[in-house]
C-alpha cells in the first residue's frame, strides 16, 4: 500500500469492543455467555440446558438474547445487563503494543458495541489504553437495538459527526461489518474461528481487509502493508 496522502487519512476508527481491542482467546464471552444462561434459567425457571436453547432461539430471531427478553418477557435491561457483565477481567492483560498503535494512529477513536460502557471501561482499563478513546457508543445509546441494525450505524455516525466516507469500522463479527460498508466505511475484520464459522457462505464482499490479530494488522497499516 502506498502511503495515504492527508486526505485519504481516517478521520475517524470506530472499533468493536469484545474479542477484537482484546483477543478472543481472553474468552471473557465464555463468562458472558454463562450468565445469560443463568439469568435465562432463573427468569423462567427452566433447566440451564433449556435456558441454553432458549438463548440461542432469541439471539437468533432477536440480534440479542436481551432484545428477545425485553420483547417477549418484558425485562429490565439493567440487571440484566449488571448481572451478565458481572465477570472476571483479569484475562485481559495490559497490551503495550495496542497502545503504541492507537497513539500513532490518526483519527478519532471510538468503541461501538454491543455491550455496556461500563463493561467497555473496563476492558480498556485493562488492556491500558483508555486514554485513547474520545468516546463509547453502547447498546443503552443504541437503545438497546443491536449491531447490524442500520439505524444504530446511522445514529452513531450522526452523533459523533462521522464522515463515512473518512471512517474505518473493525470487528470480529462480519455481518456487522456490512451496514458500515454500505454507508461509506472501509472494514475491517477481525477473524476468530467462531466468527469465521459463522460467515461460511455469505460472500463477505463487504470486507475490504481481514486479520486475525488487530494490533499486528494496526501495526502493518501504520507501516503501509495493508
Amino acid at each position: 500500500m502506498t502511503t495515504a496522502t492527508t486526505a485519504e487519512q481516517p478521520a475517524a476508527w470506530l472499533f468493536d469492543l469484545d474479542n477484537t481491542l482484546y483477543p478472543a482467546r481472553c474468552d471473557l464471552f465464555a463468562q458472558t455467555d454463562r450468565r445469560i444462561g443463568e439469568f435465562i434459567s432463573r427468569l423462567l425457571d427452566v433447566h440451564y440446558d433449556e435456558a441454553k436453547r432458549i438463548q440461542k432461539d432469541y439471539w437468533k430471531a432477536h440480534g440479542t438474547s436481551l432484545r428477545g427478553l425485553m420483547t417477549l418477557h418484558q425485562v429490565d435491561p439493567e440487571p440484566y445487563l449488571d448481572y451478565v457483565h458481572d465477570i472476571d477481567y483479569a484475562p485481559v492483560d495490559a497490551s503495550p503494543r495496542l497502545d503504541q498503535a492507537l497513539k500513532q494512529l490518526t483519527g478519532r477513536k471510538i468503541v461501538f458495541t454491543n455491550g455496556t460502557v461500563r463493561h467497555a471501561e473496563r476492558v480498556l482499563e485493562r488492556l491500558g489504553v483508555a486514554h485513547h478513546f474520545e468516546g463509547i457508543y453502547d447498546i443503552v445509546a443504541a437503545d438497546y437495538v443491536p449491531k447490524p441494525e442500520m439505524v444504530v450505524y446511522r445514529d452513531i455516525v450522526g452523533r459523533y459527526g462521522v464522515d463515512p466516507a473518512r471512517a474505518i469500522m473493525l470487528d470480529d463479527i462480519a455481518v456487522n461489518l456490512k451496514p458500515a460498508h454500505a454507508l461509506g466505511m472501509r472494514t475491517v475484520w477481525i477473524r476468530t474461528p467462531e466468527s469465521t464459522q459463522r460467515a461460511q457462505g455469505l460472500a463477505l464482499d463487504w470486507i475490504h481487509h481481514q486479520t486475525e490479530d488487530l494490533v499486528d494488522w494496526l501495526h502493518d497499516y501504520l507501516n503501509g502493508r495493508s
